[in-house]
């Protein structure tokens, strides 16, 4: 049975496969330099021989100008070589990172599952960027290879014994070049595993740096970065050891190897074997032989650190999707009601929930565990599948539609979300889609003020034209939720969900929003997944999940003087 290729391989395939006009121009041109770089030596050895052995001057002015013509082509081969390969290399890291950025933007999920925002951007910076280099160190094997081969040829007509030595040392010498990029290789793909990951714990701390002050959790949080950095630093120091002794063998054994072929030349010139200029050449294309295998001792290492990346890059690409895509369109040719089903579903902490919303109901759904709220979430917006049970809209499983259809019917606004940069306009309208963004438009204008987001805009400096930072940092927490909800309610979804929207606002604004959300989803689906006894006061009815089941149900005044459960969920 054939042994399963390496993680990784495959990607570095595809990675230098996709470039291989470039890598092979590269390479070709590459050759051509190299091939120039030998036969200098060659050339002046021969000048020498007839201009100052035979004293011939017109052979001598000849191979002069052979020799200022080689040294142009060799020139402009080099740069045009580098330019290919540098192209090559930076189109298959872009090529990679775009492939990575699709996948952890897959609308079936996965990739990001057991990975922090860091870990992900690492990989799709720096080991895109080591697995794309693999382009140029292909370039530059080939091109080291013909120069080898050329030097071993003219050695070959000096004398036999020199090119002999060259072609049977040379080999060996890559063979130990190899055997020691091994433990370079292993301990690189430490490297970047620990580096990502600090990459990530910064990228988190930085994220919650407000947070972490309002809670005095600073020197805690400093802890942890300057555990996870000495963790990484570690790593780093041992695969620059690993690197530092790679290539200082490899020195030693290059720069003995050499001096051996200079040893023999000089012995068969002195012994009458070889002239003048033949000893001169033997001694240049020595000379420059540690160009060559300087440069496979850098192949090597540099494909070590690409075949560690290749892994890392292979890990997310081949992690399966969290929900599976489905093949039906949610609208079937009319449209969608809202009609909302949950039958059995168990999920997370959820056991056995059934809940049916008739199209165009406001519920409301409390919870004594924030963890039930969170996997109601999850499965409404199809990041995960029930274990068992399913969840229907308009009568069909949402396993049995397409995800860009689900995801546009049924809209999840989390209490966590996101803004963007751009203007607070252009957070608002992000999900209008093809409709028109202006303020004034009927849903945009409507959404903004039953959101409170109006006030927001009189309170901002250009209004609706103020910038928003990168994740809304430039707002506070109670201006941020409130540009979400308008978000939400401008994409004027058939059933919108809506967790804790008003957690950040005080108790006047809280009810405005509640209210607002009533008139302006009227008619349509819609789930309060909240404990604010004013979100639950305008629903027509409230459901209540306990222990991951639904155990009460009832409208919102009869729920507080009746279940205790609910009491307490609501109003502590």
């Amino acid at each position: 049975m054939r042994k399963a290729d390496p993680p990784g391989r495959s990607i570095l395939w595809r990675a230098v496969g996709g470039q291989r006009r470039d890598v092979a121009l590269g390479a070709v041109l590459g050759m051509g330099h190299q091939t120039g770089e030998a036969l200098v030596p060659v050339l002046i050895g021969l000048a020498i021989e007839r201009g100052v052995v035979d004293g011939d001057v017109s052979g001598l002015l000849l191979w002069l100008v052979i020799l200022a013509v080689v040294f142009v082509g060799l020139s402009f081969s080099f740069r045009f070589s580098a330019r290919a390969g540098e192209r090559a290399s930076v189109t298959a890291a872009h090529h990679l990172r775009t492939e990575l950025i699709g996948r952890v933007l897959a609308p079936e999920g996965g990739a990001e599952e057991g990975r922090l925002p860091g870990e992900l951007t690492n990989t799709a910076t720096e080991d895109a960027k080591r697995v794309g280099a693999v382009s140029m160190v292909i370039v530059v094997a080939f091109a080291a290879a013909a120069g080898l081969a050329v030097s071993a040829v003219a050695l070959l007509r000096v004398s036999l014994a020199l090119g002999l030595l060259v072609l049977l040392g040379t080999p060996l010498l890559l063979w130990l070049g190899h055997l020691l990029s091994k433990p370079l290789e292993r301990r690189s793909e430490t490297e970047q595993e620990r580096a990502a990951r600090a990459s990530g714990v910064a990228a988190d701390l930085v994220a919650g740096l407000r947070v972490l002050k309002g809670i005095g959790a600073e020197p805690a949080a400093v802890a942890r970065y300057r555990r996870i950095s000495q963790d990484s630093l570690s790593a780093t120091l041992r695969a620059a050891r690993a690197e530092a002794w790679q290539n200082g063998v490899v020195t030693i054994l290059t720069g003995a190897f050499i001096a051996l072929v200079a040893l023999v030349g000089g012995r068969l010139a002195a012994r009458g074997d070889i002239g003048l200029g033949e000893l001169v050449s033997s001694v240049g294309l020595a000379l420059f032989l540690i160009g060559p295998f300087t440069e496979f001792a850098w192949v090597n290492a540099e494909l070590a650190q690409g075949r560690a990346s290749a892994a890392r890059i292979a890990e997310v690409l081949g992690v399966p999707g969290a929900v599976a895509q489905g093949a039906q369109a949610v609208t079937q040719g009319h449209a969608t009601e809202g009609r909302l089903r949950l039958r059995d579903v168990s999920y997370g902490t959820l056991r056995g929930v059934d809940l049916d919303i008739a199209p165009g109901e406001t519920v409301g759904v409390a919870s004594t565990d924030p963890a039930d709220a969170s996997a109601l979430l999850r499965c409404l917006g199809r990041r995960a599948d029930p274990g068992t049970g399913a969840v229907e809209l308009d009568g069909t499983e949402l396993t049995a539609l397409a995800l860009g259809d689900v995801r546009a019917a049924i809209v999840v606004a989390e209490h966590d979300a996101d803004l963007f940069e751009g203007t607070v306009l252009e957070n608002v309208t992000a999900a209008v889609g093809g409709r028109t963004t202006d303020a004034h438009n009927g849903a945009v204008a409507a959404a903004l003020t039953a959101s409170g987001t109006d006030e927001v805009a009189r309170a901002l400096p250009d209004g609706l034209d103020t910038p928003v930072t990168a994740r809304g940092r430039s707002l506070s927490g109670g201006q941020r939720q409130r540009v979400a909800l308008a978000r939400a309610l401008a994409a004027d979804a058939p059933v919108l969900v809506v967790h804790e929207p008003a957690t950040a606002v005080d108790a006047v604004t809280e009810v405005r929003i509640a209210a607002g959300i009533r008139d302006v989803r009227g008619g349509r689906t819609t789930l309060l997944v909240t404990n604010s006894p004013a979100l639950l006061a305008v629903t027509d009815r409230v459901v209540l999940l306990h222990a991951g089941r639904v155990t009460a149900t009832g409208d919102h005044e009869r729920l507080i003087h009746d279940c205790a459960d609910y009491r307490t969920a609501v109003l502590t």
